[in-house]
């Protein structure tokens, strides 16, 4: 029998693979069979005579070979046959025609072939460690999972599972204030999972909005069960987000539930999220009721869509406009991510309506041309217009300093003042 010496290290080595990756006992077997084979072929030329024992258990394995007994000097495949007095050697009763199965001694085809045997050995195994973890993770992408930080670099995080395996957290994918110490457990979502040239990488994320979805399936147990659907999320990470939730249970308060007394219920995402303020409203298939809703705190005074460009107008009263802003411009920018609209809010003025406009180009002599193209390209064609418009819209949107657009709407003002 040849036993494991034969070969030193490489059922050691496949053992304690099997111990860290849950390799299953029959792929192990299967490995190293066709492990063995393969190096058998390339020596005799064909493996299909040979019969080769794994036991993993035992940490051994024995090889025989199979040959037909022929009359001396008729041996025309040696590989295959025996002549009748060598296999009298073996066993005296032997007679032509019938089989020998004789053990055969690994360790002496060379140091070449059990060189062979490892390096084939080393590649079934990375081969088989690679299908493992893409088979382990191809199906959730979207759920979260938690891995320990092992290494930070400066553009992703190396994380790594309960088995080991590695999972890569990009810094493009981390929220702002993410700030993780080794050994520190990190919950993320299953992003993508690339398997270019069979070398599977998964990809983590914390910033997509199917991570705030998957958290507010764990802590909400509504959701969890069907009985309140997320219809739509909007997320600026680390800042603020917005999501619109419905049920179709009348009993059942939508945003109610996703908040919890107190807020109980969303504080554990708040603070997963470091602090991320989160917005639930209650969807509706009414777009203008949507926007509106979006734009809380806020109060609408009317709204005007297009559908087809995906434009929404909105008139409020001038103490509004910056609460549909937002600090930041955050919740106009969440309210167009919601409501998939691009939304551009104006003031309501009593008695501007009456007065008569001015073309922006009439301002050419105090106003510089670039200045007037860059408020133009917004859809403002004229005075009212633009003074109707947010200060902080004018400022983000047409992309000029704070005193550009200071001087813009003094020069405006002082128009229709002097009137």
């Amino acid at each position: 029998m040849a036993k494991k010496e034969q070969a030193p290290g490489l059922i050691e080595t496949f053992a304690e693979f099997k111990e860290t990756k849950n390799i299953d006992r029959t792929t192990m077997v299967g490995v190293l069979e066709e492990s063995f084979r393969n190096v058998i072929a390339k020596i005799f030329g064909s493996d299909e005579n040979f019969d080769v024992i794994v036991n993993p258990d035992k940490g051994d394995f024995e090889i025989y070979r199979n040959r037909e007994v022929v009359a001396d000097g008729e041996v025309t495949d040696s590989n295959r046959q025996i002549a009748l007095s060598e296999a009298q050697k073996i066993e005296p009763d032997y007679e032509v025609g019938e089989e020998v199965s004789e053990t055969i001694d690994f360790a002496s085809f060379g140091r070449r072939a059990i060189l062979t045997l490892r390096q084939t050995l080393a590649s079934k195994i990375l081969e088989l460690e690679h299908d493992s973890l893409y088979n382990k993770y191809k199906d959730r992408v979207g759920e979260i999972v938690s891995g320990e930080v092992y290494q930070t670099w400066k553009h992703e995080t190396l994380l790594m599972d309960d088995e080991g395996n590695e999972l890569l957290l990009p810094k493009t994918q981390q929220i702002p204030r993410d700030f993780f110490h080794k050994g520190e457990t990190v919950r993320a979502v299953v992003d993508r999972v690339d398997n270019t040239n069979g070398n599977p990488k998964i990809y983590l994320s914390r910033t997509s909005n199917e991570f705030l979805r998957r958290l507010l399936e764990a802590e909400i147990p509504e959701i969890n069960d069907g009985l309140i659907t997320v219809r739509a999320i909007a997320r600026i990470p680390g800042e603020r987000a917005k999501i619109a939730v419905e049920s179709y249970d009348e009993r059942i308060d939508p945003v109610g539930a996703c908040v919890g007394i107190k807020g109980g219920r969303i504080h554990g995402i708040v603070r997963e999220l470091h602090n991320e303020s989160i917005d639930v409203i209650n969807y509706t298939s009414k777009e203008s009721l949507l926007i509106q809703r979006a734009l809380a705190p806020a109060q609408i005074l009317s709204i005007n869509l297009n559908e087809e460009t995906r434009k929404a107008e909105v008139y409020l009263r001038p103490d509004q406009v910056s609460l549909a802003i937002g600090k930041g411009g955050l919740n106009i920018k969440l309210a167009c991510k919601l409501t998939n609209y691009t939304i551009d809010v104006y003031r309501e003025v009593e008695g501007e309506d009456n007065k008569d406009d001015i073309y922006l180009d009439e301002f050419a002599d105090e106003i510089d041309q670039w200045v007037i193209d860059a408020i133009k390209n917004l859809g403002f064609t004229t005075a009212l217009e633009v003074l109707k418009a947010p200060r902080e819209m004018l400022i983000e949107k047409a992309d000029l300093e704070e005193d550009t657009v200071d001087d813009v709407i003094r020069i405006l003002k002082s128009e229709f003042e002097d009137e």
